[in-house]
């Protein structure tokens, strides 16, 4: 495991040299943020108790939005592209061959990446709009504590979601339409547009059962205090149980396309 470890810290310190970037990225989330958190506040003077949240929660769910954007990689983290790149390349046959897990390793690099994001690009628009506005932070450290469990859940799930889309350049040789496709459901289903809470009927029900609204909307449940008990050990399940079949997806992908590159390489 020391190995993957490593690979971990090395994530986060690839990441963490991009400084000018991290300062635009801080920049452009935080004036989102305000945007964002104004219409918002339009929308909630008309209904105040819109989605089960007040008008504090409903400013909380922004700027914990603006936080994890980076974080679950939402709008893509790197991984699809350079992963894609490798196997046009053919690069992965090398990564194949290391002695090492090709899920766990690009996994480990992925959670150090996550972690640099959420230190560098999410907690400073956080708290900017924490100055800024009303929210309705957590006050007990157990949610904190919570709440951070949560989100290494959802980091797990964006990674599986986003190994899948990478695994198809196998097949399609090119995975930008496919990882377009995922960012635009992942944006929508997340909750990152609106909280999934609002979404009506059927499609609420449907939108709350798929493995994006890990990402966002189940994290801010359990920092606005709605998972609480026996809600947040289902919430928890909930994640670890897309996390599982991802996973487990991602797993039976890499094989077969494993097959191919031996099939098509000799």
């Amino acid at each position: 495991m020391r190995v993957y470890a490593v690979v971990a810290a090395g994530g986060f310190r690839r990441f963490a040299t991009y400084r000018v970037a991290t300062a635009a990225g801080v920049f452009t989330n935080t004036v989102f943020g305000f945007i964002l958190a104004y219409t918002y506040i339009a929308l909630w003077d008309e209904r105040p108790h819109l989605g089960g949240y007040d008008q504090a929660q409903a400013l909380t769910y922004v700027w914990l939005g603006q936080a994890l954007m980076t974080t679950m990689a939402l709008l893509g983290g790197g991984l699809e592209d350079e992963l894609v790149e490798r196997i046009r390349t053919g690069d992965i046959a090398i990564d194949l061959y290391r002695p090492v897990d090709l899920q766990l390793w690009w996994l480990a690099g992925d959670l150090g990446r996550a972690a640099f994001q959420f230190l560098g690009r999410g907690v400073a628009p956080m708290a900017l709009g924490a100055l800024a506005f009303h929210l309705a932070l957590p006050t007990n450290p157990f949610v904190w504590l919570a709440l951070l469990v949560s989100l290494l859940f959802g980091v797990i799930v964006s990674f599986a979601i986003r190994y899948l889309v990478a695994l198809s350049a196998f097949w399609l040789m090119d995975g930008m339409g496919v990882a377009q496709m995922a960012g635009i459901a992942g944006m929508f289903f997340s909750g990152m547009v609106l909280p999934l809470n609002l979404f009506p009927g059927l499609l609420g029900e449907i939108a709350r059962l798929l493995p994006w609204s890990v990402l966002l909307q189940v994290p801010a449940d359990i920092a606005l205090g709605k998972r609480t008990g026996w809600g947040l050990v289902t919430a928890y399940a909930f994640q670890l149980g897309w996390a599982v079949v991802l996973l487990g997806a991602g797993r039976l992908l890499q094989s077969a396309a494993a097959r191919r590159v031996v099939v098509q390489g000799g």
